[in-house]
């Protein structure tokens, strides 16, 4: 027999980042914790509003199975004793309830083993709660205690409800006991909701007004948005984070519009935004789907039926009216006197207290953009300008009050001083990317002082001992070395990352120098490189490890070139001639290791077999026809006519033979021959 399980705590209002994670840990918690013994069951949906979660458990069953329990003692070397139990195997016996005559061997251990009938799973639930609730608790580094009682959870708890099929689950904890009754919307349906079934609970929750299913929440609130903004001629600004906080902030979602003056569009749009959104939690409203020009209408989510909804939209307008006004003073403020101005305060704010101040920064990647711009043939000038400006911002009072709006406010405030239009857009773009999936810089200029400010704070904090652990990363620089990396790649710079970083160094005031810190620092990047790269599928097959360390071995820093070979050598793994000639490399370098020095030129007239001028033949047709191309692929793939040459030369030819001149001539060849291997890539690197 089976029937459905409902579970729901009942809380004082949530905070709307624990809504979802919460109801994410029960569903988990009461599945696995029936999972794991034995009880069967089927569908698990789970529930959240900002003042329940709950768990609905279909088809489990009323009882768990018969359990057999096993268990295993001491070794017997320690459990017998001239064929007596000794006190360690008298202790395991006793501690599994019978004599030390019950007990059997496994494994070299005693053994113990029994069957036990299986249990109701009513009486599982109260230690499978508990289970989940400490798990649940993880989840909250501060959690609330409330009334006269010790235990805590994030809000307090105000009621419990737990029903197995029509029977309730008298589950005690935050000193109530669970019962049938839920309660429905605070204002709408404040009453209690009592429940026959389970499977009711939906249903009677949305006719309370409480819209419990999160997913179908979130899509009913889309849905409101975009029809309000379709009514208003325009497009909703709508984010997952800010739909996913909304959606936890309501049990009864209703749209309205509110509207601020007109004189507010004087801001940037992007000061509005983060007025009306990030403050606020409202819905900014544009006129075209770009999201360039703004509207001065914005949408909220109420979580009430208002009977005077006017009333509501005066109150959401007289709250953000103040905010946009501080904002546009200190948008009036700041414009007055140009951005270059700002630069003399950087030297007050210190960027690292043994890097020194953002003034000093600001020097360093003035000078790294103006060799980045020149590896790059591009106006140094307009580069340097904009790295000059670059951190202005962070002394306006704009990007004080807002500080997620840096290099935003200062393109704006470039702009609006009669910078050229190349280093405001430089300005604006230097933080970028600033996490996975954001674009890179979009022009020549703006990318070459992204990769200075990166490329100094890489070498900075590695120069003074603050590189990232396992699990810390204070100072961002696993995405500041993969943004350097897109950069790069994404834009097709031809960077030698090697001679940047180690112009970086150099150029730090305090800290390590030297060629194993350079080194350090490199395999940092590169390791960010391979986690990108590895594992990514092209034309239905993966690029592997052994892949990139095939190019890794070539001791390449340049990204874009580094990319290059290796899809040259994913695509080279495909040939059938690839895993002859990689086993072939392998033991070429084998025998040249154990050989010690293997130079000088290949003398055809010591040259006893056809086999070796086969080989020397065709390697100098390829060393012609490879030095003519400079597409890595092609070359890869010419390689694969090594392969009978190759396999008819280890086959009639003894390259240690007794002469040493023989035997010297043989090494040269087969040193030739690695070199030409080792071209692209390191080919004994890959599976052979």
């Amino acid at each position: 027999m089976a029937r459905d399980l409902l579970l729901e705590l009942g809380t004082e209002d949530l905070p709307a980042r624990y809504v979802v994670p919460l109801a994410e840990a029960l569903r988990k918690g009461l599945a696995e914790g029936l999972h794991k013994r034995g009880v069967t069951l089927g569908a698990v949906r789970g529930y959240a509003t900002p003042r329940r979660i709950a768990v609905l458990l279909s088809a489990v069953a009323e009882r768990q199975p018969d359990q057999q329990v096993e268990r295993l003692g001491p070794a017997l070397t320690a459990a017998l004793k001239d064929g007596q139990p000794t006190p360690a195997a008298l202790g395991f016996a006793k501690s599994c309830g019978v004599e030390f005559a019950a007990l059997g061997q496994k494994d070299g251990k005693l053994h113990f083993s029994k069957s036990q009938p299986g249990r109701d799973t009513t009486a599982l639930l109260p230690e499978i709660f508990e289970e989940t609730l400490k798990q649940m608790d993880e989840l909250v580094p501060k959690r609330m205690r409330w009334g006269s009682g010790d235990e805590t959870f994030v809000r307090p708890v105000q009621w419990l409800l737990c029903l197995f099929g029509a029977d309730v689950v008298p589950l005690q904890r935050f000193g109530l006991t669970a019962g049938r009754l839920s309660h429905g919307h605070r204002f709408h349906a404040p009453g209690a909701i009592e429940l026959n079934a389970p499977g009711d609970y939906e249903a009677a929750l949305k006719a309370a007004m409480v819209w419990a299913d999160i997913d179908s929440r979130k899509a009913e609130i889309r849905r409101q948005i975009e029809a309000e903004a379709q009514r208003l001629h325009g497009h909703a600004r709508i984010t997952e984070d800010l739909l996913d906080e909304v959606t936890a902030l309501v049990e009864w979602p209703v749209a309205i519009t509110g509207r601020f003056e007109a004189r507010f569009l004087e801001l940037p749009p992007e000061v509005i935004v983060a007025t009306v959104e990030t403050n606020q939690r409202y819905f900014t409203v544009f006129k075209d789907t770009a999201m360039t020009q703004l509207t001065h209408a914005f949408i909220t989510v109420s979580n009430i039926v208002s009977r005077d909804v006017s009333q509501v939209i005066a109150g959401n307008e007289r709250v953000v009216r103040p905010r946009l006004t501080d904002a546009l003073f200190f948008w009036q403020q700041d414009l007055k006197q140009p951005l270059e101005a700002y630069g003399a305060r950087l030297a007050t704010v210190t960027f690292q207290k043994e890097l020194g101040s953002l003034a000093d920064k600001v020097a360093r990647v003035r000078r790294l953009a103006v060799a980045i711009a020149r590896r790059l043939d591009v106006d140094a000038g307009l580069a340097e300008r904009a790295a000059a400006l670059c951190k202005n911002d962070l002394v306006t009072r704009m990007v004080y009050e807002f500080p997620e709006l840096q290099g935003l406010m200062g393109g704006y405030y470039a702009a609006k001083s009669g910078e050229p239009a190349a280093v405001a857009q430089a300005v604006r773009e230097h933080y970028l990317p600033t996490q996975q999936g954001t674009r890179i810089p979009s022009t020549p200029e703006g990318r070459i002082v992204a990769l200075a400010d990166k490329l100094d704070t890489l070498a900075g904090i590695f120069a003074i001992g603050q590189k990232p652990s396992a699990s810390k990363d204070p100072f961002a620089l696993r995405r500041a070395a993969l943004g350097v990396l897109r950069i790069c790649l994404e834009a097709e710079l031809p960077l030698d990352l090697g001679a940047l970083l180690h112009d970086a160094l150099a150029a730090q005031p305090a800290g390590q120098r030297g060629d194993s810190l350079h080194a350090e620092l490199l395999d940092f990047v590169f390791e960010r490189l391979r986690a990108w790269l590895v594992g990514q599928t092209i034309g239905g097959r993966e690029i592997s490890a052994e892949m990139f360390e095939a190019v890794k071995a070539m001791g390449i820093t340049a990204p874009l070139d580094f990319r290059r070979r290796l899809l040259a050598v994913h695509a080279f793994v495909a040939e059938p001639a690839a895993p002859n000639l990689a086993a072939a490399n392998k033991r070429i370098r084998n025998i040249l290791k154990q050989a010690g020095a293997a130079g000088g030129e290949v003398d055809p007239q010591r040259f006893e077999h056809d086999a070796e001028r086969t080989l020397l033949a065709r390697l100098s047709e390829l060393e012609a026809l490879n030095a003519r191309t400079a597409d890595y692929r092609t070359r890869l793939v010419n390689l694969a006519a090594l392969r009978e040459p190759v396999d008819a030369f280890f086959d009639g030819v003894m390259v240690n033979a007794d002469d040493p001149a023989i035997r010297a001539n043989r090494l040269a060849l087969l040193a030739r021959l690695d070199r030409l291997c080792r071209s692209v890539a390191d080919l004994s690197q890959l599976p052979g």
